[in-house]
């Protein structure tokens, strides 16, 4: 299968080895959009794409671009939108609804989402969704088998407004418990730190997904305590409450879970020697890649428009 795969060329994440797995397992041809040709897609193409050689051709753009541009879109054969924030679609924010209203005018294409009940819901309303988790960069992010001096901790983002439930979770948290929330460097620096801490508090309030921090904890070897993003969530994940991963709803559910580990360290360490066994073995972007792969393979639903220089030909009668 021949993709074309187009993505961010500036964006926060560090996602290189996810589109080294896609890479593995097609004939993959990669393209790093800036923001200006991301405001350009037609232009874009114009120069610089053959549609007729792809069999898939890939967008994971920025989506306030994406749905500026929906008429160019329409024209866009065999697509398939690779989205990690359609979580928003359901939640109270800016962008509440529009995942759905710009999917109902691009029937045809497939939908990739990081979240398993965010794909069923599109799938209700039916659209083609497919799950696929996010995951974590296996060659950056290891356990270091070192000493976990920092008992509970949080790395990350608390600025955004769409973290505000993330934020005011942890600010409850600090007022009850001694805690550390910091943040670091990507790659190194970030990893040593995760090598630090025993307990990792994620707090992907309002999300209804778990966000990328928490497969990157898990592989460093940390105890998660993971907000409860619902059974049938975990459940696609393969999470399991005090086995692999300790699942709360509120900051006094947290507490008692955590009394029980701090009595009990060896089914702390139980729990982050299975959740880290977890995240190797499904969570990596190696992974993550082959699954993305496999959800661009089975045919895509009829109806698709026909792509730019197909409507040239025809027009032209070659």
């Amino acid at each position: 299968m021949k993709v074309l795969f187009l993505v961010q060329k500036e964006q926060r994440a560090i996602l290189d080895r996810l589109y080294d797995g896609i890479a593995e397992h097609c004939e993959c041809d990669k393209r790093e959009l800036t923001s200006e040709e991301q405001d350009d897609l037609r232009g874009y193409f114009r120069k610089h794409v053959d549609v007729t050689r792809y069999d898939r051709i890939v967008f994971f753009l920025r989506f306030k671009k994406e749905i500026r541009q929906v008429r160019f879109i329409q024209t866009v054969p065999n697509l398939v939108i690779l989205e990690h924030d359609a979580y928003q679609n359901y939640i109270p924010c800016k962008y509440t609804g529009k995942f759905s209203a710009h999917y109902h005018k691009l029937p045809w294409a497939r939908v990739i989402s990081s979240g398993f009940m965010v794909s069923e819901r599109l799938r209700a309303e039916g659209f083609d969704a497919v799950f696929v988790p996010k995951g974590y960069d296996q060659t950056l992010l290891q356990d270091q088998g070192r000493e976990r001096d920092i008992e509970l901790a949080f790395v990350g983002s608390t600025n955004s407004v769409a973290y505000s439930g993330r934020k005011a979770l942890l600010d409850e948290l600090g007022r009850v418990e001694s805690m550390v929330v910091t943040r670091t460097k990507s790659g190194e620096e970030y990893c040593d730190t995760l090598n630090r801490i025993r307990f990792f508090v994620s707090a992907d309030v309002g999300m209804g997904e778990f966000m990328i921090k928490n497969f990157e904890a898990m592989a460093c070897g940390c105890v998660l305590l993971a907000y409860d993003q619902g059974s049938a969530e975990s459940s696609a994940l393969g999470l399991q409450d005090m086995h692999n991963v300790v699942l709360y709803q509120d900051v006094p559910q947290l507490q008692q879970k955590l009394a029980v580990l701090r009595a009990d360290p060896e089914l702390a360490q139980r729990i982050a020697s299975n959740g880290r066994e977890l995240a190797v073995s499904q969570f990596s972007f190696a992974r993550i890649g082959q699954r993305i792969v496999e959800a661009l393979e089975p045919a895509l639903r009829p109806g698709a428009p026909l792509g730019l220089l197909e409507k040239v030909r025809l027009k032209l009668g070659v």
